[in-house]
């Protein structure tokens, strides 16, 4: 008997008994399903969250310093220190121009942000009907330095960038990113116009050029921020200085070497312990996303693994019943000659095609459940990779001819003149 006859077979028994077929496949469906939607959606995300990583540059090295948030005052109380070490990491970063690109706070504050009449104070969120084109939402507001930009991977659509005299001069100025000048401002140009921060007059002087990637729509949010002079604090509220800044490297091999030198300034400029700052490039948040997006991945892989598992046993057991119910059939192939390979082969697909068809309805459900899940969670369109698919097509099969080898070795074991005997 050839292939192409065993593939008859098979498909003649499966279809003789479609009801039991495919509640046998019903445990390959749910863990082929469940496993293309875990590691697609756990895949996608972590894809989404590296290109968003990857849009504020991957040469970022975070300094904070925790000495400046208390002090002890002339009554022994603890009160906010209110000092800016800002200034003195800026010189110093000023110094090492052939290993720093630029330096700047990282510094978010809440604001009313008005113009005309439009106001942050009654903005909400709001998406297509898609749900993954972001229409309007409250922009996030950071202060930062001249060297903002260069720092976050920014560069001007239009108008200018912050300037040194901006920051020293106190000017009252913002740079809008493009989704903020578009929610404010919509196709008009923005560079000229007063807008007002929590009261405060505030001229918009520039613009920046969208970081989303072309096809992209999930990151809108990415762009939809206010960046104001650092030194405007005064005016807009706060007590404490700055006490976390970006400084970017210009080679990411050299961040190590920046890493060291900065550590050695901070910790002679605090004149305390190591405890009172923080260097650490950022990077390692990339590599922390990673590791806890896999860890979750693998342990929902694994109770989807024990589904699969199941789902084998349940294809292993109903071909031992195949197999009983047909044993006068295989009696009478083994007395006119059949060989015991070609009992085994015929068991075998017979097995690994329930298992594929199962695999190929739970590919369906679980693409399915990768748009769906997605959408809902993320706000972003998930589809499985070729990879993933034809992966999970292998393993259905492969499942099918793993828990079908017993089946299949004890059909062919089946002494001719006992299987003629059975009814």
């Amino acid at each position: 008997m050839n292939i192409r006859q065993a593939v008859k077979m098979a498909w003649k028994s499966i279809w003789g008994k479609k009801g039991r077929a495919v509640l046998t496949m019903l445990g390959i469906i749910i863990g082929i399903a469940s496993v293309m939607t875990i590691v697609s959606v756990i895949t996608g995300y972590a894809g989404k969250m590296m290109e968003q990583f990857e849009a504020m540059g991957t040469n970022r090295i975070q300094v904070s310093v925790y000495s400046n948030v208390w002090t002890e005052n002339e009554n022994g109380e603890m009160v906010p220190a209110g000092k800016d070490y800002f200034p003195d990491v800026y010189e110093y970063c000023s110094g090492m121009k052939d290993l720093v690109v630029g330096v700047t706070p990282q510094a978010y504050f809440s604001a009313t942000m008005v113009y005309g009449t439009k106001t942050t104070a009654n903005m909400d969120y709001q998406w297509d009907e898609s749900g993954m084109n972001l229409i309007s939402a409250p922009p996030e507001f950071y202060y930062g330095s001249d060297q903002y930009s260069a720092c976050s991977n920014l560069t001007i659509a239009k108008g200018r960038d912050l300037s040194y005299l901006d920051i020293q001069n106190y000017n009252q100025v913002v740079v809008l990113g493009a989704q903020a000048a578009k929610v404010f401002f919509g196709t008009a140009d923005p560079v000229g116009e007063t807008v007002q921060l929590s009261g405060q007059n505030f001229e918009v002087i520039g613009v920046y050029a969208s970081r989303i990637k072309e096809g992209s729509t999930s990151m809108s949010t990415l762009d939809n921020f206010v960046l104001v002079p650092y030194t405007c604090k005064r005016v807009l509220g706060g007590e404490r200085g700055n006490d976390t800044f970006i400084v970017v490297a210009k080679d990411p091999t050299q961040m190590d070497a920046i890493v060291t030198q900065l550590d050695g300034f901070l910790k002679g400029l605090l004149n305390r312990g190591t405890n009172d700052y923080n260097v650490r490039p950022e990077n390692q948040n990339m590599d922390y996303v990673t590791e806890s997006l896999n860890l979750i991945g693998g342990v929902l892989a694994g109770v989807a693994a024990i589904s699969l598992m199941v789902g084998g046993i349940g294809i292993m057991n109903i071909m031992l019943v195949t197999v009983t119910e047909r044993t006068r059939e295989i009696g009478i192939r083994r007395a006119i000659g059949a060989q015991r390979s070609s009992i085994v082969t015929q068991f075998l697909i017979e097995a690994a095609m329930l298992c594929g068809i199962g695999g190929i309805i739970g590919i369906g459900i679980g693409t399915l459940g990768c748009f769906i899940l997605g959408n809902i969670l993320f706000q972003m369109t998930i589809y499985p990779s070729a990879v993933v698919t034809a992966g999970a097509f292998g393993l259905s099969v492969l499942l099918g001819v793993v828990f079908g080898c017993y089946p299949a070795i004890k059909a062919s074991n089946l002494q001719p003149v006992e299987a003629l005997r059975a009814e």
